[in-house]
């Protein structure tokens, strides 16, 4: 087995053989590690999650994921008087979000309370990590291929 020191490559490889993550672009891959899946599950599942009462007062805003610096955060809403009881819960709350994922990709929740009923909930709990945002930064990769599969992968998780 030969190997090739001549390829745009990060890491070595043997000849004709790359990892999926080669392959994409720069972009993709930074859109696919900054939010991935996991934001968007999150979003999908969070009632069966953490369960009717803390649904009604609470909603994840943000999920960050791990780097060298800090472990991985999510950022929840929660309505102003019911800070006390989704503190108390925060670790459930953590415990059920990894058996979820079946595996530690959350160590750690930030809240932040607002008044009363937010009209930006409905919007959150519907919307998907394949918005318009997304597709816009897809249109930019130079590469067809790509491009077209990328955007047929989306039109297939709308459907879902």
């Amino acid at each position: 087995m030969k190997f090739k020191s001549y390829s745009k490559q990060r890491m070595r490889s043997v000849q004709g053989l790359r990892s999926f993550k080669d392959t994409l672009p720069a972009k993709v891959r930074g859109i696919i590690k900054k939010k991935g899946h996991i934001y968007s599950e999150l979003l999908d599942n969070w009632r069966i999650i953490v369960g009717d009462d803390l649904f009604k007062i609470c909603y994840p805003k943000s999920f960050k994921s791990e780097n060298k610096v800090r472990g991985s955060l999510l950022e929840i809403m929660v309505k102003r008087g019911h800070e006390v009881d989704m503190e108390y819960s925060k670790k459930q709350v953590v415990d059920k979000v990894n058996n979820f994922f079946n595996e530690n990709v959350l160590k750690n929740i930030k809240l932040i309370t607002f008044e009363g009923y937010n009209e930006k909930f409905e919007v959150k709990i519907k919307k998907k990590a394949t918005n318009s945002e997304y597709t816009k930064k897809i249109s930019d990769i130079k590469n067809d291929k790509i491009k077209n599969s990328l955007l047929e992968m989306i039109k297939h998780f709308k459907k879902i």
